[in-house]
């Protein structure tokens, strides 16, 4: 029972680390898009999703939101 509790804790922490998650690609993508790219502004980080992950508008928005993007 400790065993998945600790498992538990431990998949939840990896889950909510607020690091950036952009590959090379992507940031290449992005870079032609917005020279100064932010992803903590919606609309460039939105728009870059859309474009360069090739993901709708739902779940880019939902995935902006839960980087901090506002």
């Amino acid at each position: 029972m400790r065993t998945i509790w600790v498992l538990s804790i431990a998949l939840f922490a990896a889950a909510c680390s607020q690091e950036s998650e952009v590959t090379g690609s992507t940031n290449a993508c992005a870079a032609g898009l917005y020279s100064p790219y932010n992803p903590k502004v919606m609309k460039q980080c939105v728009d870059v999703c859309i474009k360069c992950n090739r993901g709708v508008t739902t779940t880019c928005t939902t995935s902006c939101t839960l980087k901090g993007a506002v």
